[in-house]
């Protein structure tokens, strides 16, 4: 295993252990419980809340200060995927190589589940960092803020909206690359973003984690949207060729699968080059752009 593998590995842990301790709330049922336990701790990349604590090492910051922003950030992506495999969604059978959750636990509850996601992580953020000294409430406030706008209608839900109404039809470049600046990227942003305020981060590092996280959302989306065509099935989790399936605007169909890798491959060194700018060109930042390029699933 070589040493950012190792990396992955070690970050992935240590946020895992923090996820469920998050979920405990007295008078939950229990049903509704074990839906939300079900898909957050139903494994994944990780790669949101692994932002925020590299972007706190980057800037020689104690990287625990990210964990609650960290945690609140995976909730909510966890609530996004649980609606998004929904019937009236996606109408995805399989996640993560796992039955989806209204599969296991019916429609109404899993909507309930996401629901209850999504309000948690805003609560789990201000009693986490009401309890610290090192994080001003004043920032407090900007990574709520941050986390509603790039979740929200003018974000993330926005995109999501932009991504149905497109089915089926045929889109150009600034409209996919729309969607997926919202529907991708903008979680990723509000990581990089809420790291550089709980790493008191200067304007300009804040704008170069800015592009950085728009440029590495639209190479994520770009190599999901290689996998779906050549990916294999059984190392993805999910089903391969159902983007063409339901006739969803993807960038292989609109570039060719080539011109798509190469596209990829400009974003990433787009990526990198911000980080430069930032100072913080050797941080584990580096590689994990490297990863959303070459990952298998």
């Amino acid at each position: 295993m070589d040493t950012f593998q190792q990396y992955l590995v070690e970050k992935t842990s240590y946020i895992e252990q923090h996820l469920l301790p998050a979920l405990e709330q007295q008078g939950v049922p229990t049903q509704l419980y074990e839906s939300m336990k079900y898909s957050l701790m139903a494994g994944g990349k990780r790669l949101r809340p692994m932002l925020v604590l590299a972007v706190l090492e980057a800037l020689d910051k104690p990287m625990e200060r990210g964990v609650p922003f960290a945690v609140a950030l995976e909730m909510i992506h966890t609530y996004s995927l649980i609606h998004d495999d929904l019937p009236a969604m996606d109408d995805d059978d399989l996640r993560r190589g796992k039955p989806t959750n209204h599969k296991v636990f019916g429609e109404a509850t899993a909507i309930l589940a996401g629901d209850a996601l999504l309000t948690r992580a805003f609560a789990y953020i201000a009693e986490a960092y009401q309890e610290r000294s090192d994080v001003a409430p004043i920032t407090t406030v900007k990574l709520i803020a941050e986390l509603g706008k790039r979740a929200g209608a003018t974000g993330m839900v926005g995109g999501q909206m932009a991504d149905i109404e497109g089915e089926g039809k045929q889109l150009d470049l600034e409209q996919l690359e729309f969607i997926h600046r919202h529907k991708t990227g903008d979680l990723l942003v509000a990581a990089l973003r809420g790291g550089g305020y709980l790493a008191e981060a200067s304007e300009a590092q804040m704008d170069a984690l800015t592009r950085y996280g728009v440029c590495i959302g639209l190479a994520f989306q770009i190599q999901d949207d290689i996998l779906n065509v050549e990916g294999d099935a059984a190392e993805l989790g999910k089903a391969v060729g159902s983007d063409a399936d339901r006739e969803k605007a993807t960038y292989p169909l609109l570039l060719g699968l080539a011109e798509s890798k190469d596209r990829l491959t400009a974003l990433i060194a787009e990526a990198k080059a911000a980080l430069a700018d930032a100072g913080i060109e050797h941080s584990a930042l580096s590689p994990l752009a490297d990863y959303v390029q070459n990952r298998n699933k």
